[in-house]
């Protein structure tokens, strides 16, 4: 008698629903690791009836927006990124490699938003009710729990950087209804996880820093900085790949989702916003690690230029628009005759695939041997350039190394290079013809019809290429043969 066969059980991801027949460790659709469970049997929409609410629902135009707004953490630099400040009951997620630097910023804007000098975080309240003991006292209570490090490290670096207030308040703990006791006992107004992952709850199954424990971890605190107005930061861990460690769904619970970036062997850092409900998305902060704590760096030009008495052959410098903030860097290329028959590619700061694409170009349109030739590019300061207006200037470094020639110290260069040899517009022209001009550059190469295209009002041309704007003499350019001509015979 033929067994009767027994149905397959099935899986499906918790993050996409992407399904099969059997377990595997990463999901097929979204690449996510970790997310693929046994899924039960279908479960019947239930009807959910109608029920108490828990306060009325009230005409937009009547509701209380003053307990919402955004105090000040002390450093412009993240004020600009967050857009004013932290916001009462918001939940901000900071993610950055190791090392980078995220507990020594987030333990001074502990310790700045705990001094008296600084405007307390309101309490958002319903009407009638009573105000707690550290509100009463005007106090500003912080609270940062460390689930990495013990609370005697965080003293030591405390003490490096001069975070010790009386009301900073230093937990070490990794247990959710820990950290939940400690928020009662402390009644902060701001309070720092460092890190999410670290936390756990025996309420759920799975190890710290799994997707169960993360989701869990992350729906409880959100929860309580909603009920009771306290703005909390956590601290996130990012993979490999750069993005951050977990389920997707804690990006999207969250209200503000930050970057923390920079190069290990640096001092420069940056934050940006990928997310901001209480503010844009298109600022970039810029701060200085040092020994003794991290700084706001308001004009960060100069630290991506070099300093030399003579041009040197290879150096172009060019103005990238970091959200809304334009910054002057400085590229450097060094073309040397290959040994090897496959020449070498070297990039730092720059994108591969577009060094690699600006070099066909330049070979192909421009006439300029690049086959056997080992390229190597580099920027300034570690900042990293991403935007397409850096192609001009990375074709003018390339090309000055290649004939040996050395280009105008005053000179910038702005502009796409499209694979045909032209030469693109792109957006903040003026802005960025502005900034060089106040850093002292004299001289600028850019696409023609950019100053008519740009942020303000058109201007009027005295003649078809060579216009006069902020004091700089702007040579608008069609191709990048031309504008090779031009930067070369440039004074």
């Amino acid at each position: 008698m033929a067994k009767a066969k027994t149905a397959k059980a099935s899986y499906r991801c918790s993050e996409c629903g992407w399904q099969t027949s059997k377990w595997v460790g990463r999901c097929g659709e979204c690449q996510a690791w970790g997310t693929v469970t046994e899924a039960g049997s279908a479960t019947p929409t239930r009807v959910v009836s109608a029920g108490p609410v828990s306060s009325p629902a009230r005409p937009i135009g009547e509701v209380d927006v003053r307990s919402a707004q955004s105090r000040p953490t002390g450093l412009d630099e993240l004020d600009r990124v967050l857009g004013g400040g932290l916001v009462p009951g918001a939940v901000v997620l900071l993610a950055g490699e190791p090392g980078i630097g995220k507990s020594t910023l987030l333990l001074e804007v502990a310790a700045l938003a705990s001094q008296p000098s600084v405007a307390p975080i309101p309490l958002r309240r319903e009407p009638g009710a009573r105000a707690n003991g550290a509100e009463a006292a005007g106090r500003t209570p912080v609270l940062y729990v460390t689930g990495e490090e013990s609370a005697e490290q965080v003293r030591l670096r405390a003490d490096r950087v001069g975070a010790v207030t009386d009301d900073l308040y230093l937990a070490a703990e990794t247990e959710l209804s820990a950290v939940l006791g400690h928020v009662d006992a402390v009644e902060p107004k701001l309070m720092v996880v460092d890190s999410i992952q670290t936390i756990g709850t025996s309420e759920v199954d799975g190890a710290p820093g799994g997707v169960t424990q993360i989701r869990e971890v992350t729906a409880n605190l959100i929860r309580v900085a909603k009920e009771r107005g306290i703005t909390v930061v956590l601290v996130g861990h990012v993979t490999k790949e750069g993005a951050i460690a977990g389920p997707r769904l804690l990006e999207h619970l969250v209200d503000v989702v930050l970057y923390f970036e920079g190069d290990r062997h640096s001092r420069l850092r940056m934050i940006r916003a990928v997310k901001n409900r209480y503010g844009p998305t298109d600022e970039l902060g810029c701060f200085d690690l040092s020994e003794v704590g991290i700084v706001g760096l308001p004009d960060p030009s100069g630290l991506f230029l070099t300093r030399r008495e003579e041009p040197v052959p290879g150096t172009c410098v060019t103005v990238t628009l970091e959200g809304r903030r334009p910054l002057v860097a400085e590229v450097q290329a060094l073309v040397a005759k290959s040994q090897l028959p496959a020449p070498r590619r070297a990039t730092s700061g720059l994108d591969t695939s577009r060094v690699a694409m600006v070099l066909a170009v330049l070979a192909q349109r421009c006439k300029i041997p690049m086959h056997e030739q080992d390229v190597y590019v580099s920027t300034v300061g570690g900042v990293r350039l991403s935007e397409t207006s850096v192609d001009l200037a990375l074709a003018l470094a390339v090309a000055g190394s290649t004939a040996d020639q050395a280009l105008s110290s005053t000179l910038i260069g702005l502009g796409e290079v499209g694979l045909a040899g032209e030469v693109r517009v792109v957006p903040g022209v003026q802005r960025r013809l502005a900034e060089a001009a106040r850093l002292g550059f004299k001289h600028a190469i850019v696409p023609r019809g950019a100053l008519s295209l740009g942020d303000g009002s058109p201007l009027k041309k005295a003649d078809p290429q060579l216009t006069s704007h902020e004091g700089m003499q702007v040579m608008e350019v069609d191709d990048l043969r031309q504008a090779l001509r031009v930067a070369f015979t440039a004074p």
